[in-house]
């Protein structure tokens, strides 16, 4: 099989690896993808329906749940790819 489940494996945990790197002040910020963006003025509401806003909000959390539990899986896939490469 070409495409198994190790490989979705690695390439799933590659994406998430690659949405926690963002920095969000030297890149995010740029495009006008930071969380900072979006908050709202003094009475008004957060615009929660548009893409970009889900984007956004599944950066932040992304960067915030999966910090700790990446650590963890890195060092499981680097331990396997030592031990049985």
């Amino acid at each position: 099989m070409l495409f198994g489940l190790g490989n979705l494996f690695y390439v799933s945990v590659l994406l998430v690896n690659a949405i926690a790197v963002l920095s969000e002040d030297r890149f995010l910020a740029r495009i006008g993808w930071s969380a900072q963006s979006f908050e709202p003025s003094f009475g008004g509401s957060t615009d929660t329906t548009s893409i970009k806003a889900k984007i956004v909000n599944l950066i932040a959390s992304v960067r915030t749940l999966m910090r700790i539990p990446l650590i963890a899986i890195n060092t499981l896939v680097i331990a396997y790819e030592l031990v049985l490469g």
